[in-house]
């Protein structure tokens, strides 16, 4: 199913913003795009979005950027400091007109000045709430859009009902006409063949014919897919399987169909099985 969410966010001193999007597919494909800051983030957020979604193309992207006019936290490096200072003094100590070593000195020594760890924390954090918010405001675009599918879906349902509904009185008339034509020919054939055996023949043809079997199924695989409606959930696997067996009995169908009406019903019915396949590629 196809999904859109997007949050921004102001962490520290760091703009941030992510962008959940997804389009149809038949697994769950997750890639995720996400700054070096945040890399080790990737574990929770494919759990998380994998507990929540079954079906689909899944993009994550998450972007930083420094906030205009905000200064960076630093932290000084205390243990490397209290080496320095103590050198220094056993220098001056060795050497008394050693000049000390200046602020800046100090503070341009490697290691000495760092990011504040907390801010890590901070920005951790802060990223992983707006990555539910949106986790969440993802979920719900995805569930409008199956309460859509299913309106549609159901529509074809009830079309393909009235479609069998007109069928089943066609039935008897179009099949006993039927072997009477085949019967009528069969006489001109073998005109001097036995009048009980054709009509045997033409009963055991009649039976090969019927359809009242197929109707039946169909009947069944379109109760099912109204019950699996009904019931909510992730439906979309059990709904691509009842879609095979919807256009497997209307093939069969078509093949054992007796008149040109029931023949164009079957047409119609193939046409609102593919719609409906359609719209299950896109059902979780």
């Amino acid at each position: 199913m196809t999904g859109y969410a997007a949050r921004n966010a102001e962490l520290g001193r760091a703009a941030f913003s992510i962008e959940l999007k997804s389009v149809n597919s038949r697994f769950l494909d997750l890639a995720f795009r996400l700054p070096e800051e945040l890399r080790s983030l990737e574990p929770l957020l494919r759990e998380r979005i994998a507990a929540r979604v079954q079906r689909g193309k899944v993009e994550c992207r998450m972007t930083l950027a420094a906030v205009p006019g905000a200064a960076p936290r630093l932290a000084v490096n205390e243990g490397l400091l209290a080496a320095l200072g103590e050198a220094s003094r056993a220098v001056q100590a060795a050497i008394p007109d050693a000049r000390p070593m200046s602020v800046a000195e100090l503070l341009h020594w490697p290691g000495m000045l760092s990011e504040d760890p907390s801010a890590a924390e901070v920005l951790r954090q802060g990223a992983l709430a707006s990555f539910e918010q949106a986790l969440e405001e993802y979920a719900a675009s995805r569930t409008r859009e199956g309460e859509k599918l299913k309106t549609v879906v159901g529509e074809r349902v009830s079309a393909m009902k009235a479609i069998l509904e007109r069928v089943k009185p066609m039935l008897p008339d179009a099949i006993a006409a039927y072997q009477e034509k085949m019967a009528s020919r069969l006489r001109e054939v073998l005109s001097t063949a036995d009048e009980d055996r054709i009509r045997q023949e033409m009963a055991m043809f009649g039976i090969k014919i019927d359809v009242a079997e197929e109707l039946s199924r169909l009947q069944v695989h379109l109760d099912e897919v109204q019950r699996v409606l009904a019931a909510g959930g992730a439906a979309g696997r059990r709904l691509d399987f009842l879609m095979q067996e919807l256009n497997r009995e209307a093939n069969t169908l078509g093949s054992k169909s007796v008149s040109r009406e029931v023949s164009d019903a079957v047409v119609e019915l193939k046409i609102l099985i593919e719609q409906m396949r359609e719209q299950v590629q896109n059902i979780e």
